[in-house]
């Protein structure tokens, strides 16, 4: 049943994803919930999961108030006991599994030399080891039904780009695109999708950054965030970014697999997979004298940016009757 609206303005009709049933990872709140509700709204039974389970249930409860379908199952993602939980859920609770959505995190953000091994190791339980557990459980789930699926992964730009302070985010997350272009090559066989999805927006993860937060605050208070934001920074709500995952969930995404797609506010992108940018060749090889001769001119001619940009923030327009 698809989600009634209160909104007195006709949304488009979303694509259609009646009979499909999705599992969504970390999504008793924030950007997790916005993807739940869109899938629901969509037509999609789902499966809400949070570690908390009361939030996981008020969030299943809230989708079947606005007439959606929606179970809650508590669960700490990472180990393959949970994923396969999450899985047999949305079997016995649907009869099927069709997509699967690697939405769960937490931070621990430190400089390297701050972190500890715990810091690093409860990020990569639950970003990497969690997206992959779930990942294998809903494929082996998909390749017995025989019909396909969708394994929709959450990524993010510090994977992509790095970020200071997020040496175990960031390398989840760069893992994560791995494990989506290699797992779009072994299960294309079996009709199954894999992309990632590389969110930008206003959760409890970004308030904080300086840049955004009075503008988040604004929002908050019923203000719209400003177009250097919304189109500049490709920056915006939950709900802003959850429009991608039932398309990718759809019959109309059929033939895309193995790409990283960024979403936020007004802009949809499609990110790049790493490439060669610059080559030279030494006959017979190279030698540490060569390579030192050759670099400034040849391959280091470019190096490539890292980090994230810094948010371009507009200055402050002074009335002239000020001036």
């Amino acid at each position: 049943m698809a989600m009634s609206n209160e909104s007195s303005a006709t949304p488009a009709k979303p694509l259609d994803l009646t009979g499909k049933v999705a599992v969504v990872t970390g999504s008793g709140r924030g950007l997790g919930l916005a993807y739940a509700t869109a899938l629901a709204h969509a037509g999609a039974a789902v499966v809400i999961n949070d570690l908390d389970a009361d939030t996981a249930e008020q969030a299943a409860a809230t989708i079947r108030g606005a007439g959606g379908r929606a179970v809650a199952q508590a669960a700490a993602v990472g180990t393959a006991e949970a994923a396969q939980l999450l899985v047999d859920r949305a079997v016995e609770a649907f009869g099927r599994l069709d997509v699967m959505v690697t939405n769960a995190g937490i931070l621990r953000d430190k400089v390297l030399w701050k972190m500890t091994d715990d810091d690093f190791d409860a990020v990569i339980a639950t970003h990497l080891r969690g997206t992959f557990t779930c990942a294998r459980a809903a494929a082996v789930r998909m390749r017995e039904q025989g019909d396909g699926g969708r394994l929709i992964m959450i990524g993010s730009p510090a994977g992509q780009r790095g970020n200071f302070g997020q040496t175990n985010y960031a390398a989840a997350k760069a893992g994560i695109a791995a494990m989506v272009r290699t797992w779009s090559m072994e299960l294309g066989r079996a009709g199954i999708t894999v992309n990632a999805v590389v969110p930008v927006a206003a959760t409890a993860m970004t308030e904080t950054i300086p840049a955004f937060a009075p503008y988040i605050e604004a929002m908050k208070q019923g203000a719209p965030l400003p177009d250097f934001l919304r189109k500049g920074e490709g920056f915006g709500t939950a709900e802003d970014c959850a429009a991608l995952l039932p398309f990718l969930a759809s019959d109309a995404a059929a033939g895309i697999t193995g790409q990283c797609i960024g979403i936020g506010g007004d802009k949809l992108a499609l990110w790049s997979h790493p490439q060669e940018v610059a080559t030279a060749y030494a006959d017979g090889g190279w030698s540490p004298e060569t390579i030192a001769a050759v670099w400034a001119g040849s391959v280091g001619r470019e190096p490539q940016s890292v980090g994230i940009p810094t948010p371009v923030v507009p200055a402050p327009v002074v009335p002239a009757s000020a001036k």
